[in-house]
């Protein structure tokens, strides 16, 4: 019996240390990796008994937040400008920025057959609406409207475009069907094993700047070990092969 007591003790003391270890941090996330985050914050957890509350949104709302005093730790950025303006402000850690994933822009239809596998659907143009992401805020925004206008189609597509405050946003448009071809990440409508959702066409990556997506430590998130944690981790081998899996490369 004073042996059972003494285990108990002692797992009630273990339990003890790793709650009192165990801490939160608060992460805004570019709306683009939505998808991945969910399963890098549960395998975080997992892994070290610290947990990521998670926040998702355009990175140019982000970056205003930051600016007025949200309380973020962390911020997963849709480019490297933002980390880099916020650590060149202050705002930031410096020295803890570092590339998470490089993403990719793909033009799509919900409806299977409707865009070709060469783009050719842009340059017809028989379609009223495109979406895509606002490109004061959003990077992949900004990607839409440089493969646009290196395609020539820039003018004529002026008329149709859709904004939406983020790339989530812009997803949400053509797949709910107010919208017929949009912009969004391939990571919104990649299969799993290959393959898209609906139909896409992944746009050349020389058609626009590319899309390295930067990581950084927010000022708010010094001296909290749970922030420092979810940096290394998402850095480690399990979190990359999530990031893979959504398509996205390094």
């Amino acid at each position: 019996m004073r042996r059972r007591s003494a285990a108990l003790l002692l797992v009630s003391f273990c339990l003890g240390l790793l709650s009192a270890r165990a801490g939160e941090v608060p992460v805004a996330v570019a709306a683009n990796f939505a998808a991945p985050v969910k399963p890098i914050a549960e395998a975080f957890e997992r892994a070290t008994g610290h947990r990521a509350v998670i926040a998702v949104g355009s990175t140019g709302r982000f970056y205003a937040q930051v600016r007025n005093g949200a309380p973020f730790q962390v911020l997963l950025s849709a480019d490297q400008e933002t980390p880099e303006r916020l650590e060149r402000e202050g705002f930031a850690v410096a020295g803890t920025r570092f590339t998470y994933a490089v993403g990719r822009l793909v033009l799509w239809s919900a409806t299977p057959g409707r865009v070709d596998a060469q783009g050719e659907v842009l340059r017809r143009g028989d379609f009223e609406r495109l979406a895509i992401a606002d490109p004061r805020l959003a990077p992949y925004g900004a990607a839409a409207v440089q493969a646009m206008q290196r395609l020539g189609a820039w003018k004529a597509m002026q008329p149709k475009l859709v904004q939406g405050e983020s790339i989530a946003q812009a997803h949400q448009f053509v797949a709910t069907g107010n919208a017929p071809l949009g912009f969004v990440a391939l990571s919104q409508v990649a299969l799993p094993g290959g393959g898209l959702k609906g139909s896409g066409w992944i746009v050349p990556a020389s058609l626009h700047d590319p899309l390295r997506q930067d990581a950084v430590l927010l000022h708010p998130g010094r001296g909290n070990p749970a922030a420092a944690a979810f940096l290394d981790f998402l850095r480690s081998e399990p979190a990359r092969a999530i990031v893979r899996a959504h398509g996205y490369q390094f």
